[in-house]
């Protein structure tokens, strides 16, 4: 047995693949690989390689082609993946993947092997978050400023074999910092963190609860660039970052997260009423869907000479000095939205502003409108079927409670409060504190914005838990 087994055999290091892929775009499910090179290192020294072109039976776009500098007339006589599927295999068997962003390049390599019907797993390292950990606080760990900071030669860059080499000897430097420490500790660590972007310390990500609440993830800035809400905190982050890079957006989001903050709520509504407030105050870049609302119609009411409550839908900018029964995106969902409750509560077309006559009303026509529109029907009796519409859009509208639930220990309550229909806010409160009256109950509670989001989340989520830990305000007459 030769000294270097040995060593490998009483230390048990792992051996290594370097490896470096080129590809046709930054997506794994769509884009292919154009050339790929593979060193093979016992921790020592290159002992195997294998690098190609490849054939990746697509078009090559300009613009790749001005970075790699490979053209579609260099690969179109080279291999096909599947002809060098097989010495890929074998050459990395047993070892761990290692690659500058390991996340790109496996994911590739993994996608090209997936469309052959078979599974490639192996262990991945990736050598910008270890440098990262072994050598903190250089102002960049991009492979062209890594190999400037340690004097290695990168002529050919963005080409396999010429930044393969160079990973290579990165690590190389990596091991030579600490070797036995890295062995054991950090290589092993960095092994199991495969899947979290490159900027993301993994000591971080274990130390996060498996709790409910709102996470935050930041840039390198510190800025907020994303926010969301669950109730297994470290097991929603994490699954941020076990899905495949299948476009530019999440690339994006994973390569510029650098850091993970959050907060304990203990109850799901909390958390989901944190995230809704949190989202609108921060407007993070890759919450676009959810940081603004986008609502310019509303549904109104309006009474008519006759005494007839009518139903209506306008835009927002035109009725400003009214408040909405419901917003949404556009006048035809609103409209919609009218015919819905036409439909349910035996409504009038004319007296929802959806027909325009001075007569009766197309379904008084066909027997399906009772004759609101003409005076046949008593403004009482269709005025309480309008009452029935509205309650549906808020199924609380003017009452008063209380939704109690989880705290952030087995020691307090949350508390979220509903005063004539309008949200004021959430707290905690000792579960042995005595609560006889709302109002005692406000002086726990701290204050956040009300709006048609929040109101949709608090009705989503008592309708879905069927009002559980509701406790609700007794009038008078019920006292």
């Amino acid at each position: 047995m030769s000294c270097k087994q040995e060593r490998h055999d009483i230390l048990l290091l792992p051996m290594y693949t370097i490896i470096d892929v080129e590809t046709t775009g930054l997506r794994p499910s769509e884009d292919k690989i154009t050339e790929i090179a593979i060193y093979k290192h016992d921790g020592e020294q290159i002992i195997d390689s294998f690098t190609s072109l490849v054939n990746p039976e697509c078009y090559i776009p300009d613009r790749i082609t001005q970075i790699t500098g490979i053209t579609n007339e260099m690969v179109a006589e080279a291999p096909k993946f599947y002809e060098i599927a097989k010495q890929i295999i074998e050459i990395t068997e047993g070892t761990v993947f290692v690659a500058h962003n390991a996340h790109f390049d496996y994911g590739f390599v993994r996608e090209e092997f997936k469309a052959l019907g078979y599974k490639f797993t192996r262990k991945t390292l990736c050598t910008v978050r270890v440098s990262r950990k072994i050598f903190p606080g250089l102002p960049s760990y991009g492979l062209a400023k890594l190999c400037r900071h340690f004097k290695i030669t990168l002529d050919n860059h963005h080409r396999a074999t010429a930044d393969a080499m160079a990973t290579t000897q990165i690590l190389e430097k990596l091991l030579e910092k600490n070797s036995a420490k890295l062995d054991k500790n950090v290589v092993e660590t960095e092994i199991k963190a495969k899947n979290l972007p490159p900027k993301i310390n993994l000591d971080e990500y274990n130390a996060l609860p498996e709790e409910t609440g709102v996470y935050y993830f930041h840039n390198e800035d510190g800025d907020i660039i994303y926010i969301g809400k669950s109730i297994n905190i470290k097991k929603r982050v994490g699954s941020h970052f076990t899905k495949n890079l299948n476009n530019r957006k999440s690339i994006d989001f994973q390569s510029q997260v650098a850091s993970i903050s959050y907060e304990i709520t203990g109850s799901e509504l909390v958390a989901l009423l944190l995230e809704s407030d949190e989202i609108k105050k921060h407007h993070p870049k890759f919450n676009r869907a959810q940081r603004r609302t986008r609502y310019f119609w509303g549904i109104y009411t309006r009474n008519t000479r006759a005494g007839y409550t009518g139903l209506y839908a306008a835009r927002l900018e035109t009725e400003k000095n009214k408040e909405p029964l419901t917003m949404c995106g556009s006048g035809h969902t609103a409209r919609q939205i009218l015919l819905s409750k036409i439909q349910d509560f035996g409504l009038c077309m004319k007296l929802c502003d959806l027909y325009k006559t001075k007569s009766a009303c197309f379904d008084y026509q066909i027997k399906q409108c009772n004759g609101a529109c003409i005076g046949e029907e008593s403004p009482e009796d269709y005025n309480a079927r309008v009452e029935e519409a509205i309650a549906t859009f808020n199924r609380y509208s003017l009452r008063t409670f209380l939704v109690l639930g989880k705290g952030r220990n087995k020691n307090e309550q949350s508390i979220v409060a509903i005063e004539r229909g309008n949200y004021l806010g959430f707290g905690y409160v000792d579960k042995d504190t005595p609560i006889a009256t709302f109002e005692e109950a406000k002086q726990y509670i701290k204050t956040y914005k009300d709006n048609l989001d929040v109101q949709k989340i608090i009705y989503g989520y008592l309708k879905q838990n069927k009002w559980s830990g509701v406790l609700e305000e007794q009038t008078q007459e019920e006292e």
